[in-house]
């Protein structure tokens, strides 16, 4: 090793090769991991080469943060990438400078305070009014007490932005259809009292009179069920898992080929409230978010709406 070199710190090149082999045979990580990391980091390698750093004691944190913003940007060889796989580069150039850090070969991690890109937000998933009203109905398609109490159900979680623990979890008590509201046990029991809409208000009570006593009767107990609100064919409380049953079955009736949950109905809900005007921190206070900032990612999902219907129906938006 020249004086230069020593000067310098460690070749890049040859510690890129001796923490390979550390991953590989003292880590024991998968042969895809490691061909990742070798792809990672031999463009990291070729980042610092053209910038004239050939020692890894030559690289500062600035070159670190630069190469990160090579990777977002791309360049003639490289197309840009998405914040997840330039965070999994960023984790091996971190794990490259740790590692000479503990082997002794450096005196400082220059890597350790740059930060893989977060990815980004993934926005609620909300389908269109229509869409909930095929919805409700295909939910109420079904002959008998269930079909009465499927409808209820669905239109509870969409007139209401109720969790689905938080429907399945309401006693017959928790509701005050004179005044159509009701009263929510949300996280950490922390309680609000949510308006209910006419059409939900209709569907729970043809329910309650029409399907809920034929359901409680086939409990074990004679008809004693408890105070549930929503009971199963064998007049029992209705579990999560029967609430996603419903609404997958409602989907297929309805031909929505869309990915449906129940947290799609709650989604829907702050959305189309959104659209309609209302106002984010009254929609707050119905979705029982402690924070305005979490009721703000729905207005994400309006402006991106808006930008569609822009693109698609004004005379200069075309391109």
């Amino acid at each position: 090793m020249t004086a230069a070199t020593t000067s310098a710190g460690p070749d890049v090149e040859r510690t890129v090769t001796g923490y390979l082999d550390h991953l590989t045979v003292e880590r024991g990580l998968a042969a895809n991991t490691i061909a990742s990391y070798r792809r990672d980091l031999r463009r990291y390698a070729e980042f610092l080469a053209a910038g004239g750093v050939r020692g890894l004691g030559e690289v500062g944190e600035s070159d670190v943060a630069a190469f990160l913003t090579a990777l977002r940007s791309g360049d003639e060889d490289h197309p840009p990438l998405s914040a997840t796989s330039a965070a999994r580069a960023v984790v091996a150039v971190r794990g490259l400078h740790r590692f000479a850090l503990l082997d002794g070969l450096v005196t400082d991690d220059v890597a350790a305070e740059v930060r893989p890109p977060a990815p980004a937000r993934r926005l609620p998933k909300a389908i269109p009014v229509a869409d909930i009203e095929a919805l409700l109905s295909a939910a109420g398609s079904v002959e008998g007490p269930r079909g009465l109490r499927d409808r209820a159900l669905l239109e509870l979680l969409y007139g209401t932005g109720a969790r689905i623990s938080e429907a399945v979890g309401l006693a017959v008590d928790d509701l005050d259809l004179g005044s159509a509201a009701v009263r929510l046990a949300g996280k950490g029991g922390k309680e609000r009292v949510v308006p209910v809409g006419s059409y939900a208000v209709k569907a729970v009570e043809d329910y309650l009179v029409r399907a809920r006593p034929a359901l409680a009767a086939a409990s074990p107990r004679g008809g004693r069920s408890g105070g549930a609100l929503f009971l199963n064919t064998r007049g029992g409380p209705l579990s999560r898992q029967s609430a996603w049953s419903i609404l997958r079955s409602a989907a297929e009736r309805a031909g929505i080929s869309a990915e449906l949950s129940p947290h799609t109905l709650r989604h829907s809900f702050a959305t189309h409230l959104l659209d309609g005007g209302a106002d984010v921190r009254v929609v707050q206070e119905l979705l029982g978010h402690a924070s305005v900032t979490t009721t703000q990612v729905y207005t994400l999902v309006t402006v991106e709406r808006l930008r569609e219907v822009y693109a698609t129906s004004h005379p200069r938006a075309l391109r």
